[in-house]
């Protein structure tokens, strides 16, 4: 079937961690494992709580507070921190347009918590790029969730054999690929634009 439409990750993908710095600051401070306490900020029953829509990350962000035993003014010190080493990829923004000028839809399908829209025209402003956006705190669903890539794919207006998904989690790619979507692993930004380019005819 024809590809028609390219459906994009965002964290670890459009936006990368280029320095874990302040990550591993707090990470030392409260005794843990850099990748253990990343994963627990992200992926703890709490964080996956705020990526469904359950909890906001406000409230995320407090219970993070309460478990860790953070004043205020520490807590929004780790929420600065956390964060602060991240950079949006302008290659891949840029190879993004050249995709919609030669036609293609193009889509985001990103777990993240209810603040994503906001940070995406705000702090990284590239959502009007993107004709469809499903995020997993909207639709109570997460990646791999078989569910939640049917809704990209209608997003964009094409059935999931229409459209190619990038994502840096193999699990991710493997729930695309189970319902007939193609797919990119993200492993580095050179690879995967040029598998993108070889795939789409776009460079």
């Amino acid at each position: 079937m024809t590809l028609k439409a390219v459906i994009f990750d965002v964290g670890g993908v459009l936006i990368r961690t280029q320095s874990r710095t302040g990550r591993e600051k707090w990470a030392a401070r409260l005794g843990l494992d850099p990748w253990k306490f990343e994963t627990f900020v992200f992926s703890g029953e709490s964080g996956r709580q705020a990526q469904l829509g359950e909890k906001t990350s406000a409230a995320h962000w407090r219970w993070l507070g309460d478990y860790f035993q953070l004043a205020e003014p520490e807590l929004t010190e780790l929420r600065r921190d956390f964060f602060a080493g991240d950079a949006l990829d302008e290659a891949l923004i840029a190879h993004i347009q050249r995709l919609r000028q030669a036609g293609y839809r193009t889509g985001l399908l990103s777990n993240f918590w209810d603040v994503a829209r906001r940070l995406w025209v705000e702090v990284y402003p590239f959502i009007h790029l993107f004709d469809g956006v499903v995020i997993s705190s909207e639709v109570g669903l997460m990646k791999p969730d078989l569910r939640i890539y049917h809704l990209a794919a209608e997003s964009v207006g094409v059935a999931p054999a229409e459209a190619l998904f990038i994502d840096d989690f193999i699990q991710n790619i493997e729930g695309a690929k189970t319902v007939g979507m193609q797919t990119i692993h993200f492993t580095n930004p050179e690879a995967a634009r040029q598998a993108l380019a070889e795939m789409t005819g776009v460079a």
